[in-house]
This record gives C-alpha cells, structure tokens and sequence, in this order.
C-alpha cells in the first residue's frame, strides 16, 4: 500500500526463497553473504518503460474499489499522454525511484515487525534480469532486499553502536 508518484505502483515485487535461484543471485550479486543468510529475497524489479496497457491495469485496479469515476479517466489520460509518448529512457528512470520508495516504506515495517532487514545494491542487474527472466516481463531488478526472523544471538552487529549522519550535516532548514 506504499505510495508511489502517479499512482503507477511502476515496479513488481518479486520474493525469491528457492535456494537455487538465490544462490545464482548470489553470485550475481558479487558473493554478498547476506543473500544466503535470510529467508526470503526480495528482488524490486522496475518496468523497463511505461505504456497503456500498464497504465490501464493500474487505472482498472482503481476502479474496482471507486467507481468509474470520470476524474479517473480523466487522470489516467494524463497519464498516458505525459508517459506514453516519452522516451524510455526517461521513463525508466522514472520506475526505479517508485520502487525506493517502496524499499523505505518496506525497511521501516519490517523494523516495527522485528523481522531484521538488509537492502542491497552492488548486483549485476543484467545477470539478476536473466535469472529472474525479467526482460521477457518487461522489467529490471533495481535494488535487492533481504529478510529474516530477527536473532539477536547471531547478530554481530547488534553490540556495535549506530552510525548515522547527524541532524546538522543531513538537513538544512531554509526559512
């Protein structure tokens, strides 16, 4: 249910536990441990561009629960005039950032939930696209997520103090 801009939900969420497959991802993934260590991956694959029939099916989800309301159409026309016509490029640049808000959104439940969780870039998206068969689907692997029951024995971390930024190096207010 996270919010998206436009509303597109532009990415699918794809969850891998079979240990085959993310143990190809591992090494597509340059030998990161963790992807091993968790029980489920998660793989945020963005579409490789937007077109009508997507913009459609979200519109369509939309109805369902709302109506046919002629604002809806009236947006969803916006949509694809400002989308459609565009340039891939663009429009795949556009994807990605959806599915990072995603990721955050994802990153704070998880914590509330107490399921520990560890986002992951450094992959060869290429190499997790031909795993996964996204190209086929119309999409790229953007950032990878892993998830597991939270062990506080086994967390070599947890005795470590946090390290963040502070609130006057990463914000500035202007008035």
């Amino acid at each position: 249910m996270a919010a998206t801009s436009s509303g597109t939900h532009s990415f699918e969420l794809i969850v891998v536990t079979d240990i085959e497959v993310r143990t190809q991802i591992f090494k597509a993934a340059g030998g990161q441990m963790q992807i091993n260590d968790g029980s489920h991956l998660l793989v945020f694959a963005a579409w490789d561009n937007h077109t009508a029939k997507r913009i459609d099916e979200v519109v369509g989800l939309n109805i369902k629960p709302r109506g046919d309301l002629p604002m809806l159409q009236a947006y969803c026309d916006t949509l694809k005039v400002n989308y459609v016509p565009g340039n891939a490029a663009v429009n795949y640049a556009h994807a990605p950032r959806q599915a990072y808000i995603t990721l955050g959104i994802v990153l704070v439940s998880a914590t509330e939930q107490e399921v520990d969780s560890t986002p992951m870039e450094g992959i060869d998206p290429d190499a997790v696209d031909a795993i996964l068969g996204l190209k086929q689907r119309g999409q790229r692997s953007v950032v990878l997520m892993l998830l597991n029951c939270r062990d506080e024995s086994g967390d070599w971390l947890l005795a470590l103090s946090k390290m963040r930024k502070s609130r006057e190096t990463i914000v500035t207010q202007i008035d």
